[in-house]
């Protein structure tokens, strides 16, 4: 009469394979297990199981490591609340966090909409590029700020609109937190149009670059540094094209020609620049006080 084998579950097997496995290493192993018993608890492989076919072994790190976020890209959505929060929950565009122009308050802390895990990738900075670095997507946490941009006039002019007090304070809170968890140097806080110069604008004129750094957010020049590369000239004295291109592409706009030529991605590029640095003449024009801010930055930050 045939007997019929017992079926053995794959949790016993599991057990069976460990346990034999146990021995074995005790038995091969016995004239040392003083000494293994001797070492701290600090020093014996710390095993991490994360599935059921292998084990994770992770009492070793590697030095040649560091943060995946590298840069903070700030962005406003041109678009009223509902518009903003409609768009950046589709399937195009999205963001990380989106701050209301009138952020609600709670226990005295701002509510911050999050639309993408910062362990994820989310679709707000498109063709970019900073300092060598290319697909920014990747790299970044995006931050939109619901802001209604510009208006364009019919003089050719545009007008701008504010941000309000609260969505500042709300943006400050938010950019202290993913600056200082994602260890992010100074000048890799960044406008939509620092890394992509020829086709973008936001965060516009009126972000407060100038106050945000003041509170340790962000890059900004010393005045004496910049009095010092003025080197007597009038602010709006015209500079050498070229030397205004080479200190901006050293700084990280990757996308302004080398040429020494005033042509139009020159013009946009330093728009963007002074925009971010200098708000109050955003002309394009390659003068004096545009590269002597320029060259204080690099002396600040990119020696």
């Amino acid at each position: 009469m045939k007997t019929k084998k017992p079926v053995l579950s794959r949790s016993y097997l599991y057990k069976t394979i460990v346990l034999s496995t146990s021995q074995l290493v005790l038995a091969g192993c016995s004239n040392t297990m003083s000494a293994k018993q001797a070492e701290p608890p600090a020093s014996r492989p710390a095993y991490e199981k994360i599935a059921e076919h292998y084990l994770l072994n992770t009492s070793f790190t590697a030095q040649g490591q560091d943060e995946r976020i590298r840069f903070v890209i700030l962005h406003y959505t041109a678009l009223n609340q509902a518009d903003s929060l409609a768009m950046l929950t589709g399937p195009q565009v999205s963001t990380h966090y989106l701050v209301p122009e009138n952020p609600q308050w709670r226990g005295g802390e701002p509510v911050i909409m999050q639309l993408v895990p910062e362990s994820k990738r989310a679709w707000h900075a498109g063709v970019s590029s900073w300092g060598g670095w290319r697909a920014l997507n990747a790299s970044s946490v995006g931050v939109e700020m619901v802001n209604r941009g510009y208006t364009e006039l019919p003089s050719g002019w545009r007008q701008w609109y504010p941000y309000t007090p609260q969505q500042i304070k709300a943006v400050s809170i938010l950019l202290k937190d993913v600056i200082a968890r994602n260890q992010i140097q100074p000048y890799n806080v960044l406008g939509h149009s620092d890394v992509a110069p020829l086709r973008k604008s936001d965060p516009g004129p009126l972000f407060p670059w100038k106050q945000l750094a003041g509170m340790g957010i962000g890059a900004w020049p010393d005045p004496q540094t910049v009095e010092k590369h003025l080197a007597g000239r009038a602010p709006k004295q015209a500079a050498v094209v070229l030397e205004v291109q080479q200190s901006l592409k050293r700084y990280g706009y990757d996308q302004i020609p080398q040429s020494g030529e005033l042509d139009e991605d020159t013009r946009k590029t330093i728009s963007a620049f002074q925009m971010h640095f200098r708000p109050a003449d955003y002309s394009g024009n390659a003068d004096a006080q545009t590269e002597a801010i320029a060259k204080a930055l690099l002396e600040k930050y990119r020696q």
